[in-house]
């Protein structure tokens, strides 16, 4: 682990190299250089035909987008800051936060950000530990950070490795975070198919982690075929290097070799064939979780959180391409699901693709208890055409707690964040936006707000190429939420708000 510290020092110090079971963390403030990041991590760019830079150009020059890195906003958002990339040049993902700290991660580790004042956030450390996605989370003094790619091994300084070499490593980092600047690596463990996110279910002990990754082959000594669950693991709280897998649920039972879920092509052209989860969202107060599972969606119980069992399992054959995330409203009585078309590299917010497809399906909840079933609503895409230049899907959100209303903010890559009700299920509504022009006219660039979130009375958004997002939401008909104060936020634990 590299730690570099704020550069506004722009002091270089070296702290002593320490040893922690066995994992390698390196204090120190020079610019990354120790570990090589996975090919692909870094934003893709792909230059585009001549007609469609022309058509990009000519929406631009008629108003229909704004221009090229231009910032657009409905009344009710004001931009306060943008704090770009410092130390890691890497794509940015996820947030976590907690009191007056935002946690960003990125391909290349993961930054802590001091938001107490949320218009002028400072720095407060930048930690290199490439692996992507690095989802991040965090619960006391613990962080925790995703390795989705293949390693040479478990420490920050791990280089790329084929996952057809037994030797190579994915999986869990935790990390110590009790001096937040200075984070210190204390575990991992290594799961199947590595960790592409994960969802935390704390309790006064213990931390279990959900652990979701697909996409096996038999030529992955570490991710065989079936791969049709997901792993959970133990985290002893004053104990984590003691954190280990255990568990293995089956969420999608088949007696193929493939296991079970959605098939996929060619039975279901399009859609993505289920071969574990990308993303579970857990709410603890009502013990339940959703699952996001490729070509499926799911609901789950979690009363045993060593044990989730599985109450319903939904298919979208026509619109849905890859069940991607989701979202509980408070009352437990919806989840809205979303559909990353395209994988959050293409431009499918456009007329062309239409408003059911990339968009988000919102579902009610129906009955009671292990009877529950979801029942689909409706779709929400966002309102604004963008550039075929501009990469846009729905991604990740997060509540913004009223009480009796349904009310989310979420972000769309490069189609901007996005706040919208669907109090009423059936007719979802935008009711404010950010945005940014394309980054670029003439190439397909990944960028983007890939995190969209509310916390403690602002949205704060983590964008793939242009960093940190600091945005304010003036209107009646949120503001109540800025009375609802949080100690710890992360949005795939949904918290009960008004508890």
């Amino acid at each position: 682990m590299t730690l570099l510290n704020n550069p506004r020092t722009r002091r270089r110090r070296l702290g002593v190299a320490t040893v922690a079971t066995g994992l390698l963390a390196a204090l120190l403030t020079a610019a990354p250089a120790v570990a090589t990041p996975d090919p692909g991590d870094a934003p893709s760019t792909e230059r585009v035909s001549k007609s469609v830079a022309a058509d990009t150009r000519a929406a631009i020059a008629d108003g229909d987008i704004p221009a090229q890195d231009e910032i657009v906003t409905s009344d009710n958002i004001e931009h306060l800051v943008n704090i770009p990339k410092d130390a890691l040049p890497g794509t940015n993902s996820d947030l976590a936060f907690q009191g007056k700290y935002a946690f960003a991660g990125n391909y290349d580790g993961f930054r802590i950000f001091d938001i107490s004042n949320p218009k002028a956030p400072k720095t407060v450390s930048q930690v290199l530990c490439p692996g992507s996605q690095n989802d991040i989370s965090v619960s006391g003094d613990l962080l925790f950070l995703s390795t989705d790619s293949s390693r040479s091994d478990n420490s920050c300084a791990s280089t790329s490795q084929p996952a057809t070499e037994k030797s190579s490593w994915e999986g869990m980092k935790v990390f110590d975070i009790s001096d937040k600047r200075n984070p210190k690596y204390v575990a991992a463990v290594e799961t199947a198919c590595g960790s592409h996110t994960h969802s935390l279910v704390p309790d006064r002990k213990n931390v279990y982690i959900y652990v979701s990754s697909y996409s096996p082959s038999v030529t992955f000594p570490d991710c065989q075929p079936p791969h049709d669950g997901i792993s959970i693991i133990k985290v002893p709280r004053k104990a984590p290097e003691k954190a280990a897998v255990v568990n293995f649920p089956v969420l999608f039972p088949g007696d193929g070799p493939d296991g079970g879920g959605n098939p996929g092509g060619p039975t279901n052209p399009g859609v993505s064939k289920t071969t574990g989860c990308h993303d579970i969202t857990v709410l603890p107060s009502k013990d339940l979780a959703a699952g996001a599972c490729m070509g499926d969606g799911i609901l789950m119980s979690i009363k045993d959180p060593e044990h989730p069992k599985v109450i319903d399992v939904v298919q979208d054959n026509v619109n849905f391409a890859f069940w991607h995330s989701a979202t509980f409203n408070q009352d437990a009585d919806k989840v809205v699901f979303t559909d990353e078309l395209g994988g959050g590299g293409a431009a499918t917010c456009n007329e062309a693709i239409g408003p059911k497809r990339g968009a988000n399906g919102i579902y009610d909840i129906v009955g009671r208890g292990d009877h529950r079933k979801l029942v689909f609503r409706s779709y929400y895409k966002i309102p604004r055409h963008q550039a075929s230049t501009e990469n846009c899907v729905a991604h990740n959100g997060s509540l913004i707690p009223v009480k009796g209303k349904d009310i989310m903010v979420q972000a769309w890559y490069q189609g901007g964040v996005s706040v919208w009700d669907f109090t009423d299920s059936t007719k979802p509504k935008e009711i404010g936006y950010f945005e940014r022009g394309p980054l670029t006219t003439d190439t397909m660039t990944t960028g983007g707000s890939w995190s969209a979130y509310y916390y403690n009375g602002y949205i704060y958004s983590n964008d793939i190429a242009k960093g940190f997002d600091v945005l304010k939401l003036s209107d009646r008909r949120t503001d109540p939420a800025k009375h609802v104060r949080l100690d710890e936020l992360n949005v795939q634990t949904q918290p009960d708000y008004f508890d």
